[in-house]
Protein backbone atom coordinates (compact mmCIF):
# COMPACT_ATOMS: atom_id res chain seq x y z
CA UNK A 1 0.00 0.00 0.00
CA UNK A 2 2.94 2.50 0.90
CA UNK A 3 4.37 1.71 -2.60
CA UNK A 4 1.19 2.81 -4.10
CA UNK A 5 0.46 6.29 -2.64
CA UNK A 6 4.24 7.02 -2.78
CA UNK A 7 4.02 6.11 -6.98
CA UNK A 8 0.98 8.11 -6.94
CA UNK A 9 2.20 11.08 -5.23
CA UNK A 10 5.74 10.89 -7.41
CA UNK A 11 3.59 10.49 -10.65
CA UNK A 12 1.23 14.07 -9.24
CA UNK A 13 4.80 15.47 -8.52
CA UNK A 14 5.97 14.71 -12.25
CA UNK A 15 3.85 16.73 -14.94
CA UNK A 16 2.30 13.75 -16.36
CA UNK A 17 -0.17 11.43 -18.31
CA UNK A 18 -0.75 10.83 -21.78
CA UNK A 19 -0.80 7.65 -24.59
CA UNK A 20 2.09 6.38 -26.17
CA UNK A 21 2.70 8.94 -29.07
CA UNK A 22 4.69 10.60 -31.65
CA UNK A 23 6.29 13.90 -30.98
CA UNK A 24 4.27 16.30 -33.33
CA UNK A 25 6.72 17.31 -36.26
CA UNK A 26 4.91 20.66 -35.72
CA UNK A 27 6.09 21.25 -32.30
CA UNK A 28 7.06 25.43 -32.00
CA UNK A 29 10.46 26.35 -32.93
CA UNK A 30 13.05 27.80 -30.49
CA UNK A 31 13.82 30.77 -30.23
CA UNK A 32 17.28 32.06 -27.13
CA UNK A 33 17.61 29.77 -24.41
CA UNK A 34 15.03 31.84 -21.57
CA UNK A 35 17.29 32.49 -18.39
CA UNK A 36 15.33 29.82 -16.38
CA UNK A 37 16.73 27.46 -18.47
CA UNK A 38 20.26 27.81 -17.94
CA UNK A 39 22.63 25.47 -16.40
CA UNK A 40 26.08 24.78 -15.45
CA UNK A 41 28.13 23.49 -18.94
CA UNK A 42 29.06 20.56 -16.49
CA UNK A 43 25.73 19.16 -16.26
CA UNK A 44 25.75 19.22 -19.52
CA UNK A 45 28.84 17.39 -20.24
CA UNK A 46 29.72 13.70 -20.83
CA UNK A 47 32.62 11.78 -22.00
CA UNK A 48 30.95 9.24 -23.55
CA UNK A 49 29.90 9.95 -27.11
CA UNK A 50 26.75 8.81 -29.56
CA UNK A 51 28.55 7.45 -32.50
CA UNK A 52 25.87 6.84 -34.15
CA UNK A 53 24.09 10.02 -34.01
CA UNK A 54 27.07 11.64 -35.71
CA UNK A 55 26.95 9.02 -38.15
CA UNK A 56 23.40 9.65 -39.26
CA UNK A 57 23.63 13.51 -38.75
CA UNK A 58 27.05 13.54 -40.76
CA UNK A 59 25.92 11.28 -43.94
CA UNK A 60 22.27 13.45 -43.95
CA UNK A 61 20.62 10.31 -42.79
CA UNK A 62 17.82 10.59 -40.91
CA UNK A 63 17.78 11.01 -37.04
CA UNK A 64 15.23 8.44 -35.27
CA UNK A 65 15.07 9.40 -31.44
CA UNK A 66 12.99 6.56 -29.12
CA UNK A 67 12.11 8.32 -25.89
CA UNK A 68 11.55 5.12 -23.68
CA UNK A 69 10.23 6.81 -20.13
CA UNK A 70 7.64 6.55 -17.39
CA UNK A 71 4.12 9.04 -17.36
CA UNK A 72 6.73 12.16 -16.32
CA UNK A 73 7.88 11.71 -19.99
CA UNK A 74 4.38 13.84 -21.32
CA UNK A 75 1.80 16.03 -19.88
CA UNK A 76 -1.71 15.69 -20.32
CA UNK A 77 -3.30 17.26 -23.25
CA UNK A 78 -0.19 19.13 -23.99
CA UNK A 79 1.60 16.57 -26.01
CA UNK A 80 3.71 19.24 -28.62
CA UNK A 81 4.92 20.88 -25.08
CA UNK A 82 6.23 17.56 -23.47
CA UNK A 83 10.18 17.24 -23.14
CA UNK A 84 10.80 14.82 -26.46
CA UNK A 85 8.73 17.44 -28.30
CA UNK A 86 10.62 20.44 -27.37
CA UNK A 87 13.60 18.44 -27.81
CA UNK A 88 12.57 17.44 -31.06
CA UNK A 89 12.13 21.16 -31.86
CA UNK A 90 15.62 21.98 -31.07
CA UNK A 91 17.09 19.37 -33.18
CA UNK A 92 15.57 20.38 -35.99
CA UNK A 93 16.28 24.35 -35.68
CA UNK A 94 20.09 23.08 -34.97
CA UNK A 95 20.86 20.33 -37.31
CA UNK A 96 20.81 21.11 -40.90
CA UNK A 97 17.43 21.76 -42.93
CA UNK A 98 17.95 18.65 -44.43
CA UNK A 99 17.93 16.52 -41.51
CA UNK A 100 15.22 14.39 -40.49
CA UNK A 101 14.53 14.45 -37.19
CA UNK A 102 12.27 11.93 -35.53
CA UNK A 103 11.15 11.80 -31.83
CA UNK A 104 8.85 8.74 -30.70
CA UNK A 105 7.55 8.28 -27.28
CA UNK A 106 7.41 4.48 -25.49
CA UNK A 107 5.29 4.76 -22.13
CA UNK A 108 6.46 2.33 -20.12
CA UNK A 109 4.09 2.79 -17.25
CA UNK A 110 4.63 1.46 -13.68
CA UNK A 111 7.22 -0.53 -14.68
CA UNK A 112 10.46 -1.40 -13.08
CA UNK A 113 13.70 -1.71 -14.96
CA UNK A 114 13.24 -5.35 -15.22
CA UNK A 115 9.48 -5.18 -16.72
CA UNK A 116 10.79 -2.29 -18.83
CA UNK A 117 13.71 -4.24 -20.62
CA UNK A 118 11.98 -7.43 -22.07
CA UNK A 119 10.01 -4.95 -24.34
CA UNK A 120 13.38 -3.39 -25.70
CA UNK A 121 14.41 -6.02 -28.39
CA UNK A 122 10.72 -5.93 -29.95
CA UNK A 123 10.85 -1.84 -29.66
CA UNK A 124 14.38 -1.27 -31.33
CA UNK A 125 12.70 -4.03 -34.17
CA UNK A 126 9.80 -2.35 -34.26
CA UNK A 127 11.27 1.35 -34.40
CA UNK A 128 14.45 1.26 -35.91
CA UNK A 129 15.94 4.20 -33.35
CA UNK A 130 19.68 5.70 -34.08
CA UNK A 131 19.13 7.22 -29.95
CA UNK A 132 17.45 5.44 -27.30
CA UNK A 133 16.81 7.70 -24.38
CA UNK A 134 16.07 5.75 -21.55
CA UNK A 135 14.03 7.35 -18.48
CA UNK A 136 14.20 5.01 -15.22
CA UNK A 137 15.05 4.22 -11.48
CA UNK A 138 11.77 5.73 -10.52
CA UNK A 139 9.51 2.85 -9.83
CA UNK A 140 12.44 0.86 -9.07
CA UNK A 141 13.32 3.54 -5.97
CA UNK A 142 9.30 3.19 -4.84
CA UNK A 143 9.03 -0.13 -4.67
CA UNK A 144 12.39 -0.20 -2.74
CA UNK A 145 14.06 -2.95 -5.57
CA UNK A 146 17.05 -4.14 -4.26
CA UNK A 147 19.62 -1.82 -5.84
CA UNK A 148 22.34 -4.42 -7.13
CA UNK A 149 19.21 -5.98 -9.31
CA UNK A 150 18.30 -2.44 -9.94
CA UNK A 151 21.84 -2.47 -11.42
CA UNK A 152 21.94 -5.73 -13.40
CA UNK A 153 18.28 -4.54 -14.99
CA UNK A 154 19.70 -1.79 -16.10
CA UNK A 155 22.85 -3.37 -17.32
CA UNK A 156 20.69 -6.02 -19.14
CA UNK A 157 18.67 -3.37 -20.55
CA UNK A 158 21.05 -1.31 -21.93
CA UNK A 159 22.81 -4.20 -23.34
CA UNK A 160 19.99 -5.75 -25.34
CA UNK A 161 19.44 -1.51 -26.80
CA UNK A 162 23.17 -1.51 -28.22
CA UNK A 163 22.99 -5.18 -29.43
CA UNK A 164 20.40 -3.81 -31.71
CA UNK A 165 22.58 -1.33 -32.69
CA UNK A 166 21.04 1.66 -30.92
CA UNK A 167 23.38 4.77 -29.42
CA UNK A 168 21.86 4.81 -25.90
CA UNK A 169 21.08 7.86 -22.89
CA UNK A 170 20.51 6.78 -19.56
CA UNK A 171 18.06 9.21 -17.85
CA UNK A 172 17.48 9.00 -13.91
CA UNK A 173 14.94 10.02 -12.09
CA UNK A 174 13.20 13.35 -11.69
CA UNK A 175 13.93 15.65 -8.81
CA UNK A 176 11.01 16.39 -6.21
CA UNK A 177 11.42 17.60 -2.73
CA UNK A 178 8.07 16.81 -1.72
CA UNK A 179 9.01 13.48 -1.65
CA UNK A 180 12.90 13.51 -1.39
CA UNK A 181 12.44 12.31 2.32
CA UNK A 182 9.78 9.69 1.43
CA UNK A 183 11.79 7.56 -1.11
CA UNK A 184 16.13 6.48 -1.00
CA UNK A 185 17.09 7.70 -4.18
CA UNK A 186 20.71 7.58 -3.98
CA UNK A 187 21.26 3.92 -4.36
CA UNK A 188 19.51 4.26 -8.28
CA UNK A 189 21.40 7.25 -9.03
CA UNK A 190 24.76 6.01 -8.22
CA UNK A 191 24.01 2.61 -9.57
CA UNK A 192 22.91 4.23 -12.86
CA UNK A 193 26.14 6.27 -12.69
CA UNK A 194 28.19 2.85 -12.90
CA UNK A 195 26.35 1.05 -15.22
CA UNK A 196 26.98 4.35 -17.70
CA UNK A 197 30.30 4.36 -16.64
CA UNK A 198 30.87 0.78 -17.50
CA UNK A 199 28.99 0.29 -20.87
CA UNK A 200 30.72 3.98 -21.83
CA UNK A 201 27.23 5.82 -22.81
CA UNK A 202 26.01 9.10 -21.68
CA UNK A 203 24.03 9.74 -18.41
CA UNK A 204 21.42 12.93 -18.72
CA UNK A 205 21.83 13.45 -14.75
CA UNK A 206 17.85 14.74 -14.96
CA UNK A 207 17.68 14.32 -10.98
CA UNK A 208 21.27 17.29 -10.95
CA UNK A 209 19.76 19.67 -13.05
CA UNK A 210 16.34 19.87 -11.82
CA UNK A 211 17.66 20.18 -7.97
CA UNK A 212 19.87 22.45 -9.12
CA UNK A 213 16.80 24.73 -10.52
CA UNK A 214 15.00 24.29 -7.61
CA UNK A 215 17.78 25.11 -5.69
CA UNK A 216 18.25 28.56 -7.28
CA UNK A 217 15.23 29.63 -7.37
CA UNK A 218 14.61 29.27 -11.34
CA UNK A 219 11.83 26.58 -10.69
CA UNK A 220 9.84 25.95 -7.57
CA UNK A 221 9.38 22.35 -7.42
CA UNK A 222 7.79 22.25 -4.06
CA UNK A 223 4.71 24.19 -4.05
CA UNK A 224 1.70 22.66 -4.09
CA UNK A 225 0.21 25.08 -5.94
CA UNK A 226 2.06 24.30 -9.40
CA UNK A 227 0.22 23.86 -12.36
CA UNK A 228 -0.10 22.97 -16.02
CA UNK A 229 2.10 26.21 -17.24
CA UNK A 230 5.25 25.18 -14.36
CA UNK A 231 5.03 21.88 -16.28
CA UNK A 232 5.36 23.31 -19.58
CA UNK A 233 8.21 25.73 -18.28
CA UNK A 234 10.23 22.71 -16.95
CA UNK A 235 9.44 20.24 -19.88
CA UNK A 236 10.94 22.97 -22.10
CA UNK A 237 14.09 23.45 -20.48
CA UNK A 238 14.20 19.78 -20.38
CA UNK A 239 13.96 19.79 -23.66
CA UNK A 240 16.34 22.70 -24.47
CA UNK A 241 18.88 20.69 -21.92
CA UNK A 242 18.46 17.46 -23.32
CA UNK A 243 18.94 18.29 -27.08
CA UNK A 244 22.20 20.17 -26.38
CA UNK A 245 23.20 17.19 -23.90
CA UNK A 246 22.77 15.03 -27.31
CA UNK A 247 24.44 17.23 -29.96
CA UNK A 248 27.52 17.71 -27.67
CA UNK A 249 28.26 14.17 -26.97
CA UNK A 250 27.98 13.29 -30.56
CA UNK A 251 30.60 15.98 -31.23
CA UNK A 252 28.58 17.94 -33.52
CA UNK A 253 30.80 20.94 -34.49
CA UNK A 254 29.84 24.07 -36.22
CA UNK A 255 29.41 21.97 -39.84
CA UNK A 256 26.72 20.20 -38.67
CA UNK A 257 24.62 22.82 -36.90
CA UNK A 258 22.69 25.81 -38.42
CA UNK A 259 24.39 29.02 -37.84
Amino acid sequence: MKAKVLLSLVLLCGYLAAPTARADDAAPAAPAVPPACELPSYLLTSESRLPKVAEAVKAGKPLEILVIGSRSTTIPASEDASYPARMQAILKDKLPASEVVHVSVEIQSKKTAEEAATTFVKLVEAKRPTLVIWQTGTVDAIRAIDPDDFRGAVTGGVTALQNAGADVVLMNLQYSPRTETMISVPPYLDNMRVVAQEHDIPLFDRFAIMRQWNDQGQFDLFSPSRGPELAKQVHDCLGRALAQFVIDAAHLGPAQQQN
